[in-house]
């Protein structure tokens, strides 16, 4: 992580592509990795449910249901909190996904952060629309 990049501490919604970003040591995986190192200490980490499911499917499709299931034990291991779909929480994300230009899947990371006043965590490049609703850690 550059030295003058100083994440404070607080709550972070980490997005499909951070999480992969992290897995594949991919350009901003260290930012991802100092989060997770920081969560016992003055960082809590979030996931929402959606978000984990993404995750699911695009590894069996790409590297088959085995290695998806490796991968979702991974994640789970990690000190990030699984947050459920609940009806509001449907209903903000696809608001989310009717006034801008994110997949479902990010729709809920979104609304998980405006939910918990948190800062999402992303590469996306299609995140950029959203900057107006939450405050973004960019890992790329």
């Amino acid at each position: 992580m550059p030295d003058d990049l100083e994440l404070p501490p607080g709550n972070y919604v980490l997005d499909t592509h951070a999480i992969f970003a992290l897995l594949q040591k991919e350009a901003g995986y260290e930012i991802v990795a100092s989060l997770i190192e920081r969560a016992a200490d003055d960082v809590t980490l979030f996931l929402s449910i959606i978000n984990f499911g993404e995750i699911a499917y695009i590894t069996q499709r790409e590297q088959g249901k085995d290695r998806s299931a490796q991968i979702l034990a991974d994640v789970r291991r990690l000190p990030i909190a699984l947050y459920e779909s609940t009806e509001t929480r449907v209903l903000a994300s696809a608001n989310i996904k009717a006034q801008y230009a994110v997949s479902y899947a990010d729709a809920f990371a979104i609304a998980l952060a405006q939910e918990l006043g948190a800062t999402l965590v992303s590469g996306d490049p299609e995140m950029k629309s959203i900057e107006p609703l939450v405050k973004i850690c960019w890992i790329r």
